[in-house]
């Protein structure tokens, strides 16, 4: 992985997460941190749960990352497939970044409501009641499974990478770049949900999701035309 990959990835998840992610995920920061913590719960014993929870959403976001990353390398059969990959992660930022910024309803289009499942519902409810710490974890992990935009783009993401090791990278530090923003909700609620900040993050998230949807599509075009030249070059 290139390093302006890693920081691109890094820049769109960190400010994605003060404004997507917390509209997002917010309400069940707030729900776990009512429920589950004690208001007399000491502020390690708070900040050991919200690290839970959030290290939880990592690995579920990891484990994604490898199956997808998996997923590319037995459909990446050469420069071509790799770079439509691309441009269709790249495409699919683009819309992202107009959703963000209000242009396009693209991200709640695709953000389908798997959490109405019997199943997940049963679940997520018997964790939301327990106050282990694993079930923080758990959280967490259940929480990682919740349909999300961002969450597919990286997806996209991670399997262009034809790798499972790299997919796997690419979604952790996708789900590790989101934990300053959800870890502090909930402790600084009131200053996330103000809406001149959080409309500021957003608009900085947008800005760099459409740059960086604009690179990749560039570096996919590039595959698919440098396939192409080597094929007529051979014949």
């Amino acid at each position: 992985m290139e390093t302006i990959n890693i920081i691109s990835i890094i820049s769109i998840a960190f400010l994605g997460s003060f404004g997507h992610c917390i509209g997002m995920c917010g309400g069940i920061v707030l729900a776990y941190s009512t429920i589950k913590i004690e208001p007399t719960s000491s502020k390690v014993s708070k900040s050991i749960a919200h690290l839970l929870y959030s290290l939880g959403r990592v690995l579920t976001y990891s484990t994604l990352g490898a199956i997808f990353g998996y997923l590319g390398s037995v459909a990446t059969f050469d420069n071509t497939t790799n770079g439509t990959l691309l441009i269709v992660a790249g495409v699919a930022m683009i819309l992202a970044g107009l959703s963000l910024m209000g242009r396009l309803k693209f991200l709640t289009l695709i953000e389908h409501n798997f959490s109405s499942s019997a199943l997940y519902k049963a679940t997520f409810k018997r964790v939301l009641n327990s106050k282990s710490n694993s079930s923080f974890f758990m959280l967490g992990m259940l929480n990682g499974l919740l349909p999300c935009g961002f969450v597919y783009f990286f997806a996209i993401t991670a399997a262009s990478t034809a790798d499972p090791l790299y997919g796997a990278l690419v979604m952790a530090i996708f789900g590790l770049s989101t934990i300053p923003a959800m870890f502090s909700f909930g402790f600084l609620a009131s200053l996330f949900s103000a809406t001149n900040f959080r409309n500021m993050m957003v608009s900085l998230s947008a800005f760099v999701v459409l740059v960086y949807g604009g690179v990749t599509i560039y570096k996919g075009y590039d595959r698919v035309t440098t396939e192409e030249k080597t094929h007529k070059a051979c014949h």
